[in-house]
């Protein structure tokens, strides 16, 4: 278990990058919810963002691929649009206790 932040350290409907044993994750907080996914493109197999902890469309809608522009679904990860359209974000198990942000086991990009 790894101990990401607090949940208030979030950005309301945001997002923030953590860096774990060497792995980028994305977290988005949400209408009360958090959903995290690994900093990593399905289809070009680098990271999303260019900018620290810039992930979301200009909406703050989707998940949007800096390289590409592809979006996803910040509740699923789920590509809608783009290059890797039908493929989905990496999901990163979590869980909230004592108003902090816990991840279990990383995921590897598929």
């Amino acid at each position: 278990m790894h101990l990401l932040c607090r949940v208030d350290e979030l950005p309301d409907e945001g997002a923030r990058e953590f860096t774990v044993n060497g792995q980028s994750i994305v977290v988005v907080h949400r209408d009360g919810e958090t959903y995290a996914y690994l900093n990593w493109c399905p289809h070009l197999g680098i990271e999303l963002n260019f900018q620290p902890d810039v992930f979301l469309d200009s909406d703050n809608q989707f998940i949007q691929c800096a390289n590409h522009g592809a979006l996803f679904e910040i509740d699923s990860g789920h590509c809608l649009s783009g290059p890797c359209s039908g493929d989905k974000l990496v999901t990163v198990t979590h869980s909230i206790r004592d108003s902090e942000v816990w991840i279990d086991e990383l995921p590897q990009p598929a």
